[in-house]
Protein backbone atom coordinates (compact mmCIF):
# COMPACT_ATOMS: atom_id res chain seq x y z
CA UNK A 1 0.00 0.00 0.00
CA UNK A 2 1.13 3.74 -0.83
CA UNK A 3 1.97 5.87 1.76
CA UNK A 4 0.48 8.98 1.69
CA UNK A 5 3.77 11.38 2.35
CA UNK A 6 6.84 10.69 1.09
CA UNK A 7 10.14 12.23 3.59
CA UNK A 8 13.09 12.89 2.17
CA UNK A 9 16.09 13.33 3.98
CA UNK A 10 19.28 14.60 2.53
CA UNK A 11 22.77 13.45 4.48
CA UNK A 12 26.44 13.45 3.85
CA UNK A 13 28.62 12.22 6.99
CA UNK A 14 26.53 13.61 10.01
CA UNK A 15 25.42 10.70 11.91
CA UNK A 16 24.61 12.52 15.14
CA UNK A 17 22.33 14.73 13.28
CA UNK A 18 20.74 11.73 11.18
CA UNK A 19 20.27 9.74 14.41
CA UNK A 20 18.09 12.86 15.98
CA UNK A 21 16.55 12.95 12.24
CA UNK A 22 15.03 9.35 12.18
CA UNK A 23 14.21 10.02 16.11
CA UNK A 24 12.41 13.19 14.92
CA UNK A 25 10.47 11.81 11.98
CA UNK A 26 9.17 8.49 13.75
CA UNK A 27 7.96 10.28 16.69
CA UNK A 28 4.98 11.97 14.39
CA UNK A 29 1.83 11.86 15.47
CA UNK A 30 1.23 11.04 12.07
CA UNK A 31 2.67 7.34 10.66
CA UNK A 32 1.13 7.04 7.06
CA UNK A 33 4.66 7.97 5.40
CA UNK A 34 7.89 6.63 3.76
CA UNK A 35 10.99 7.73 3.90
CA UNK A 36 13.67 8.43 1.54
CA UNK A 37 17.27 8.61 2.89
CA UNK A 38 19.79 10.13 0.26
CA UNK A 39 23.17 9.57 0.79
CA UNK A 40 24.81 11.98 -1.21
CA UNK A 41 28.54 10.90 -1.23
CA UNK A 42 29.02 9.79 2.75
CA UNK A 43 29.83 7.27 4.06
CA UNK A 44 27.39 4.72 3.42
CA UNK A 45 28.18 2.30 6.51
CA UNK A 46 27.63 4.89 8.95
CA UNK A 47 23.84 5.35 7.46
CA UNK A 48 23.12 1.99 7.01
CA UNK A 49 24.08 1.08 10.80
CA UNK A 50 21.78 3.90 11.66
CA UNK A 51 18.94 2.59 10.07
CA UNK A 52 19.93 -1.03 11.29
CA UNK A 53 19.43 0.12 14.73
CA UNK A 54 15.22 1.15 13.74
CA UNK A 55 12.49 -1.87 14.48
CA UNK A 56 11.75 -4.29 11.79
CA UNK A 57 8.58 -2.16 11.04
CA UNK A 58 10.52 0.71 10.35
CA UNK A 59 12.72 -0.05 8.47
CA UNK A 60 10.30 -1.81 6.42
CA UNK A 61 9.09 1.97 5.29
CA UNK A 62 13.00 3.76 4.76
CA UNK A 63 14.67 3.35 1.32
CA UNK A 64 18.24 4.36 1.24
CA UNK A 65 20.05 5.85 -2.11
CA UNK A 66 23.88 5.98 -1.65
CA UNK A 67 25.47 8.28 -4.07
CA UNK A 68 29.22 7.49 -5.04
CA UNK A 69 30.02 11.27 -5.10
CA UNK A 70 27.87 14.33 -4.38
CA UNK A 71 25.41 15.29 -6.86
CA UNK A 72 24.42 18.30 -5.17
CA UNK A 73 21.35 19.39 -2.55
CA UNK A 74 19.16 19.58 -5.54
CA UNK A 75 20.02 16.74 -7.29
CA UNK A 76 19.56 14.59 -4.17
CA UNK A 77 16.29 16.18 -3.42
CA UNK A 78 14.94 14.91 -6.77
CA UNK A 79 16.49 11.59 -6.83
CA UNK A 80 14.84 11.05 -3.14
CA UNK A 81 11.59 12.61 -4.89
CA UNK A 82 11.23 10.15 -7.63
CA UNK A 83 12.01 7.32 -5.50
CA UNK A 84 9.03 7.73 -3.60
CA UNK A 85 5.12 7.44 -4.68
CA UNK A 86 3.49 9.50 -1.94
CA UNK A 87 0.55 12.14 -2.22
CA UNK A 88 2.58 14.74 -0.51
CA UNK A 89 6.28 15.60 -0.27
CA UNK A 90 8.60 16.90 2.34
CA UNK A 91 12.40 18.07 2.20
CA UNK A 92 13.58 17.09 5.65
CA UNK A 93 17.30 17.60 6.23
CA UNK A 94 19.01 15.95 8.75
CA UNK A 95 19.74 18.67 10.98
CA UNK A 96 16.29 20.07 11.08
CA UNK A 97 13.35 18.78 13.01
CA UNK A 98 9.97 18.76 13.62
CA UNK A 99 6.86 19.35 16.31
CA UNK A 100 5.54 16.33 16.80
CA UNK A 101 1.95 17.21 15.10
CA UNK A 102 3.47 18.53 11.80
CA UNK A 103 2.71 16.02 9.17
CA UNK A 104 -0.59 15.75 11.17
CA UNK A 105 -1.46 19.40 11.03
CA UNK A 106 -0.25 20.05 7.49
CA UNK A 107 -2.05 17.16 5.86
CA UNK A 108 -5.21 17.92 7.51
CA UNK A 109 -4.81 21.00 6.67
CA UNK A 110 -4.11 20.47 2.82
CA UNK A 111 -7.26 17.69 3.06
CA UNK A 112 -9.61 20.44 4.40
CA UNK A 113 -12.15 21.06 0.93
CA UNK A 114 -11.34 24.77 1.99
CA UNK A 115 -7.67 24.32 0.90
CA UNK A 116 -8.59 22.19 -2.16
CA UNK A 117 -6.85 24.70 -4.46
CA UNK A 118 -3.93 24.86 -2.40
CA UNK A 119 -0.67 23.06 -3.77
CA UNK A 120 1.26 23.17 -0.38
CA UNK A 121 0.91 24.10 2.97
CA UNK A 122 3.81 26.16 5.42
CA UNK A 123 4.18 26.72 8.67
CA UNK A 124 5.09 28.35 11.65
CA UNK A 125 9.74 28.06 11.49
CA UNK A 126 11.64 28.85 14.54
CA UNK A 127 15.42 29.18 14.40
CA UNK A 128 17.50 26.95 16.42
CA UNK A 129 21.32 28.16 16.77
CA UNK A 130 22.96 24.87 17.58
CA UNK A 131 26.97 23.95 18.75
CA UNK A 132 28.67 20.97 18.37
CA UNK A 133 30.32 20.02 22.09
CA UNK A 134 31.88 16.38 22.55
CA UNK A 135 29.89 14.91 19.65
CA UNK A 136 26.28 16.00 21.33
CA UNK A 137 23.82 19.09 19.94
CA UNK A 138 23.48 22.00 22.36
CA UNK A 139 21.34 24.53 21.65
CA UNK A 140 22.08 27.61 22.33
CA UNK A 141 19.70 30.35 21.33
CA UNK A 142 15.93 30.23 19.49
CA UNK A 143 14.57 33.16 17.36
CA UNK A 144 11.58 32.51 15.12
CA UNK A 145 11.89 33.19 11.54
CA UNK A 146 10.36 35.75 9.76
CA UNK A 147 8.24 36.34 12.94
CA UNK A 148 5.69 38.98 10.99
CA UNK A 149 4.96 36.15 8.66
CA UNK A 150 0.91 35.71 8.20
CA UNK A 151 0.92 34.35 4.70
CA UNK A 152 2.67 33.22 2.18
CA UNK A 153 2.98 35.23 -1.01
CA UNK A 154 4.62 35.67 -4.52
CA UNK A 155 5.22 39.52 -3.80
CA UNK A 156 6.70 38.62 -0.61
CA UNK A 157 9.08 35.62 -2.21
CA UNK A 158 10.21 37.88 -4.82
CA UNK A 159 12.05 39.79 -2.31
CA UNK A 160 14.23 37.25 -0.43
CA UNK A 161 13.26 33.44 0.76
CA UNK A 162 10.99 34.01 3.77
CA UNK A 163 10.64 29.49 3.65
CA UNK A 164 13.15 26.47 4.26
CA UNK A 165 12.40 22.78 3.07
CA UNK A 166 11.48 21.71 6.36
CA UNK A 167 8.29 23.86 6.82
CA UNK A 168 6.78 22.94 3.50
CA UNK A 169 4.68 19.93 2.80
CA UNK A 170 3.05 20.15 -0.45
CA UNK A 171 1.16 18.11 -3.29
CA UNK A 172 3.47 16.03 -5.24
CA UNK A 173 0.90 16.63 -8.94
CA UNK A 174 2.81 20.31 -8.43
CA UNK A 175 6.23 18.62 -9.91
CA UNK A 176 4.05 18.00 -12.86
CA UNK A 177 2.97 21.83 -13.28
CA UNK A 178 5.84 23.65 -12.76
CA UNK A 179 9.00 21.18 -12.57
CA UNK A 180 11.28 19.44 -9.85
CA UNK A 181 14.40 21.22 -8.16
CA UNK A 182 16.76 23.02 -10.57
CA UNK A 183 19.79 21.01 -10.56
CA UNK A 184 22.18 23.84 -11.74
CA UNK A 185 21.88 25.55 -8.47
CA UNK A 186 24.49 24.81 -6.31
CA UNK A 187 22.42 27.20 -3.38
CA UNK A 188 19.31 28.97 -3.29
CA UNK A 189 17.77 26.01 -5.14
CA UNK A 190 14.83 25.99 -3.02
CA UNK A 191 13.75 29.53 -3.10
CA UNK A 192 13.68 29.10 -7.29
CA UNK A 193 11.50 26.24 -6.73
CA UNK A 194 9.19 27.98 -4.35
CA UNK A 195 8.89 30.78 -7.01
CA UNK A 196 7.68 28.34 -9.44
CA UNK A 197 5.15 27.21 -7.43
CA UNK A 198 3.81 30.58 -5.91
CA UNK A 199 3.87 31.76 -10.10
CA UNK A 200 1.69 28.65 -10.40
CA UNK A 201 -0.93 28.35 -7.20
CA UNK A 202 -1.34 29.53 -3.73
CA UNK A 203 0.20 27.70 -0.96
CA UNK A 204 -0.96 27.96 2.55
CA UNK A 205 -0.02 28.92 6.14
CA UNK A 206 -0.51 27.80 9.48
CA UNK A 207 0.75 29.98 12.07
CA UNK A 208 0.59 29.72 15.40
CA UNK A 209 3.57 27.84 17.45
CA UNK A 210 6.30 26.78 15.29
CA UNK A 211 6.45 23.21 13.75
CA UNK A 212 9.20 23.40 12.25
CA UNK A 213 12.87 24.37 13.62
CA UNK A 214 15.84 25.06 10.95
CA UNK A 215 19.35 24.20 12.55
CA UNK A 216 21.65 26.69 12.22
CA UNK A 217 25.57 26.64 13.23
CA UNK A 218 27.17 29.79 12.24
CA UNK A 219 30.38 28.39 14.13
CA UNK A 220 30.63 25.08 12.53
CA UNK A 221 32.47 25.12 9.47
CA UNK A 222 32.87 21.28 7.25
CA UNK A 223 30.16 18.62 6.80
CA UNK A 224 28.94 20.22 10.34
CA UNK A 225 28.11 23.74 8.76
CA UNK A 226 25.15 25.38 6.74
CA UNK A 227 25.68 26.53 3.45
CA UNK A 228 23.31 29.86 4.41
CA UNK A 229 27.24 30.40 6.05
CA UNK A 230 29.67 28.41 4.91
CA UNK A 231 28.54 29.34 0.94
CA UNK A 232 27.12 33.59 1.68
CA UNK A 233 29.02 34.97 -1.64
CA UNK A 234 27.68 31.53 -3.43
CA UNK A 235 24.30 32.60 -1.97
CA UNK A 236 24.36 36.39 -3.40
CA UNK A 237 25.90 35.36 -6.77
CA UNK A 238 23.34 32.88 -7.38
CA UNK A 239 20.36 34.83 -6.18
CA UNK A 240 21.31 37.30 -8.70
CA UNK A 241 21.50 34.90 -11.22
CA UNK A 242 18.33 33.74 -10.50
CA UNK A 243 16.25 37.17 -10.71
CA UNK A 244 18.60 37.56 -14.08
CA UNK A 245 17.15 34.15 -15.77
CA UNK A 246 13.97 35.13 -14.32
CA UNK A 247 13.92 38.67 -15.73
CA UNK A 248 15.23 37.49 -18.89
CA UNK A 249 12.44 35.17 -19.96
CA UNK A 250 9.74 38.04 -19.25
CA UNK A 251 11.61 40.34 -21.72
CA UNK A 252 11.48 37.46 -23.97
CA UNK A 253 7.94 36.78 -23.86
CA UNK A 254 6.49 40.10 -23.19
CA UNK A 255 9.54 42.65 -24.23
CA UNK A 256 10.63 45.24 -22.42
CA UNK A 257 8.93 48.55 -21.90
CA UNK A 258 7.42 47.14 -18.44
CA UNK A 259 11.27 46.46 -17.01
CA UNK A 260 11.78 49.75 -18.15
CA UNK A 261 9.48 51.54 -16.91
CA UNK A 262 9.97 49.99 -13.40
CA UNK A 263 13.57 50.72 -13.79
CA UNK A 264 13.44 54.13 -14.11
CA UNK A 265 10.82 54.38 -11.14
CA UNK A 266 13.28 51.92 -8.85
CA UNK A 267 16.07 54.29 -9.96
CA UNK A 268 14.33 57.15 -8.57
CA UNK A 269 13.51 55.97 -5.82
CA UNK A 270 16.74 55.09 -4.94
CA UNK A 271 17.76 58.57 -5.74
CA UNK A 272 15.52 59.95 -3.28
CA UNK A 273 17.08 57.48 -0.74
CA UNK A 274 20.21 58.86 -1.77
CA UNK A 275 19.36 62.06 -1.31
CA UNK A 276 17.78 61.75 2.17
CA UNK A 277 20.74 59.76 3.43
CA UNK A 278 22.73 63.43 2.25
CA UNK A 279 20.60 65.65 4.23
CA UNK A 280 20.59 63.53 7.06
CA UNK A 281 25.23 62.97 7.11
CA UNK A 282 24.60 67.01 7.15
CA UNK A 283 22.20 67.16 9.96
CA UNK A 284 24.04 64.78 11.96
CA UNK A 285 27.36 67.35 11.19
CA UNK A 286 25.60 70.04 12.47
CA UNK A 287 24.63 68.33 15.37
CA UNK A 288 27.85 67.64 15.99
CA UNK A 289 29.14 70.89 15.49
CA UNK A 290 26.49 71.76 17.90
CA UNK A 291 27.24 69.88 20.57
CA UNK A 292 30.83 70.39 20.23
CA UNK A 293 30.45 73.95 21.10
CA UNK A 294 27.66 73.44 24.04
CA UNK A 295 30.76 70.68 25.32
CA UNK A 296 32.96 74.12 25.06
CA UNK A 297 30.57 76.04 26.65
CA UNK A 298 30.11 73.98 29.41
CA UNK A 299 33.89 73.43 30.36
CA UNK A 300 34.30 76.93 30.27
CA UNK A 301 31.30 77.94 33.11
CA UNK A 302 33.06 75.22 35.50
CA UNK A 303 36.47 76.16 34.44
CA UNK A 304 35.29 80.22 35.46
CA UNK A 305 33.07 78.64 38.34
CA UNK A 306 35.92 76.93 40.06
CA UNK A 307 37.90 80.04 39.62
CA UNK A 308 35.11 81.92 41.68
CA UNK A 309 34.42 79.29 44.34
CA UNK A 310 38.58 79.40 44.91
CA UNK A 311 38.49 83.09 45.44
CA UNK A 312 36.26 83.44 47.57
CA UNK A 313 37.36 81.30 50.18
CA UNK A 314 39.65 83.89 51.44
CA UNK A 315 37.63 86.47 50.80
CA UNK A 316 35.12 84.92 53.37
CA UNK A 317 38.01 83.74 55.70
CA UNK A 318 38.91 88.29 56.15
CA UNK A 319 35.75 88.97 56.69
CA UNK A 320 34.96 86.84 59.63
CA UNK A 321 38.82 87.62 61.06
CA UNK A 322 37.73 91.14 60.54
CA UNK A 323 34.48 90.59 62.43
CA UNK A 324 36.04 89.01 65.50
CA UNK A 325 38.76 91.76 65.41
Amino acid sequence: MTARITIVTRTKNRPVFLARALDDIFAQTFQDFELVIVNDGGDPAAVEHLTSQRSQAEQARITTLHHAESVGMEAASNAGIKAGTGEFVVIHDDDDFWAPTFLERTVKFLDDPAHAADAGVMVRTEIVIEEIADGRIEPVRREIFWADLRQITLADMLRINRAVPISFLYRRSLHDAVGYYNEDLPVVGDWEFHLRVLSHSRVGFIDGEPLAFWSQRPESDGHDGNSIFAKAAEHARYDALVRDDHLRNEVAQGGMGTVLYLSRVLAEQEELIRAQERRLDETVAKLDQVLGRLDALNQTIITRTSVGEFLKKPLLLARKLGSRS
